[in-house]
């Protein structure tokens, strides 16, 4: 595989990664960008990308450690999820929150996440333990799950109130998810895209933003549908089969990236 199709063949994820570091597609994407043309520039740096992920993803954090205290202020990139974001970039440490994504999202073991941010195994384990312990301070809210299989609807279910949040609601299709929305609507969606009668949870999805704005984690075994950048935001991606770990990590970065509605 050339050099240009291993960094394409991981540049969806990269970008994935970088959109849940910073809370918005075109930031993200701006340091996405910044990490390709400082491997550009550095013929060793270019020449490590050709041994997999890590190399591409330490590149990344170099460009993001030394600029990542000036995102907030960042040319006022103005989304309401991305304000929602900096809002709440004081609760939850820059480096506490890459340390879960990589360990997590990414799928990294510490191990490999430590080569990633140039730290011990022990010191990216202490910032993960960290990044939990300021999560489980997050603010509950409701979750609308929409999901046609009943057993992982179910799994989701005990998921999410073991995290201390409300069930909204459950759907299967399409029409389920939009009879459940009435004066009240959810704070999170987790959605599935092909669902039970053939109707497309990412429709469904639409359907539910068109009324108010809240996170959506689509869950599915199809994640090339979504890892094309013209979904619109906040959309976080779990891809099937998952671990339980993933999805307490995305709803965690949902919330803190989101505008999440409380209960009631």
């Amino acid at each position: 595989m050339s050099l240009a199709q291993q960094v394409a063949a991981n540049l969806p994820f990269l970008r994935r990664y970088a959109r849940a570091l910073t809370g918005s597609q075109s930031t993200g994407d701006a340091f996405v960008q910044a990490t390709l043309e400082a491997a550009l520039a550095d013929e060793e740096l270019k020449a490590s990308l050709d041994n997999g992920r890590i190399p591409l993803y330490r590149a990344f954090n170099k460009v993001w450690s030394s600029a990542y205290l000036d995102v907030p202020h960042a040319d006022d990139l103005a989304g309401e999820h991305e304000v929602g974001a900096q809002n709440r970039l004081g609760s939850i440490t820059p480096l506490n929150r890459q340390a879960l994504l990589l360990t997590t999202l990414e799928d990294f073991s510490p191990a490999q996440a430590a080569q990633i941010m140039d730290m011990s195994t022990e010191q990216v384990e202490g910032l993960v333990a960290e990044a939990v312990a300021e999560i489980d301070r997050e603010q509950a809210t409701s979750v609308l799950i929409i999901e046609d299989e009943p057993l992982i609807s179910m799994q989701l279910e005990d998921l999410v109130s073991s995290l201390g949040h409300e069930i909204f609601g459950t759907a299967a299709t399409r029409s389920q998810a939009a009879e459940l929305l009435g004066d009240k609507t959810p704070g999170l969606v987790l959605a599935d895209i092909q669902l039970a009668d053939g109707s497309s949870g990412l429709d469904a999805v639409d359907d539910i933003l068109e009324i108010a704005s809240m996170p959506v984690i689509f869950i599915t075994a199809y994640p090339e549908r979504l890892l094309t950048g013209d979904r619109p935001e906040p959309t976080y991606l779990v891809t099937k089969p998952f671990q339980e770990q993933t999805v307490r990590a995305a709803i965690s970065q949902a919330l803190f990236f989101g505008s999440s509605k409380p209960m009631g």
